[in-house]
């Protein structure tokens, strides 16, 4: 049997991976200080498989059985969670990936890192192509965000052409599905929070801006088919399928069946106006492209918050 380390592991996209994982009958070691996951995204996984280590990965990590896959995702990931720990970020952009890569080193064990389209910055190129080398304001509030990824993907190569590390490294587009938090400030759970609740929807600037949304089940089966080939170099998982955000708030606005209105507020310091993966590479090397659409994803969200799509 396989076992895989899995940090960030109590989080939205990692709770979702241990699942994806277990299911393919490998054992899971979950790894996560609870900053930003939380017990009750794993609470219903069990068994002699699954084990949870409360862990802060900026600290030495030591696991006494043997590893065959570390999958680093342990990280703030939304906007409210960076910049309210802009240091942290900071740290578990450096220091947490080096104690993931050097157990993954020890342990000779096949190493993807989880980058993110944020590395791209406000891109001058579009689609984004792996190949492009972003556009970043490296002192602005998104920074601590972007360069700690930016730096990781650095380090992760490094680890590779030094110590000879099998690593891999996968660039994540906006994702969305269920165990999502509804105060994260991202896009897709503040809509839908919205309109349930009745309120009118907010979209920054003239809600031009574009983004490309993956359903979380597509994403993890990318993160899992990265992880098992022997690709090192970045590969962008992502939905191609580009909208605005006045689209997505209206498209919202539709399947919940509410009234709320939309109504439109500053843009934010370095708010991308563009976000489209090209997942040339994936489909190449991987042979992986998503298969859900916004509207059936949104609907399965939706069915896991206990509602039925309008």
């Amino acid at each position: 049997m396989s076992t895989a380390v899995v940090t960030g592991g109590a989080g939205f996209l990692g709770s979702h991976l241990c699942e994806a994982l277990l299911a393919k009958g490998m054992r899971v070691i979950c790894v996560d200080n609870l900053d930003t996951g939380t017990l009750q995204n794993i609470e219903h996984i069990r068994g002699e498989d699954f084990v949870f280590l409360n862990h802060d990965l900026t600290h030495h990590l030591e696991i006494g059985e043997s590893v065959d896959f570390v999958y680093h995702l342990a990280s703030p990931a939304s906007p409210i969670d960076y910049l309210r720990l802009p240091l942290h970020t900071l740290k578990v952009g450096s220091y947490g990936t080096h104690n993931a890569l050097g157990l993954a080193k020890f342990k000779r064990a096949r190493f993807l890192t989880a980058s993110t389209s944020e590395v791209y910055g406000d891109p001058l190129i579009h689609p984004q192509p792996e190949s492009y080398w972003g556009n970043v304001n490296p002192i602005g509030p998104r920074g601590v965000y972007d360069e700690a990824k930016r730096y990781a993907e650095a380090l992760t190569m490094a680890y590779h052409r030094q110590q000879g590390v099998d690593t891999s490294i996968v660039r994540i587009f906006n994702t969305y599905g269920p165990r999502m938090r509804p105060f994260d400030g991202r896009a897709i759970p503040t809509f839908v929070r919205q309109a349930f609740a009745g309120k009118a929807l907010t979209v920054f600037g003239d809600g031009s801006q574009t983004r490309s949304f993956c359903y979380v089940d597509d994403l993890v089966r990318g993160l899992i088919l990265l992880a098992e080939s022997g690709e090192h170099e970045p590969v962008n998982i992502g939905n191609p399928n580009e909208m605005t955000l006045l689209e997505l708030a209206q498209t919202v606005v539709r399947l919940t069946g509410s009234e709320s209105e939309i109504v439109f507020e500053a843009l934010p310091e370095d708010d991308p106006q563009v976000r489209k993966p090209d997942i040339t590479r994936a489909r190449a090397l991987l042979g992986w492209e998503p298969t859900i659409g916004l509207e059936e994803g949104l609907g399965r969200l939706l069915a896991s918050l206990g509602h039925q799509a309008a």
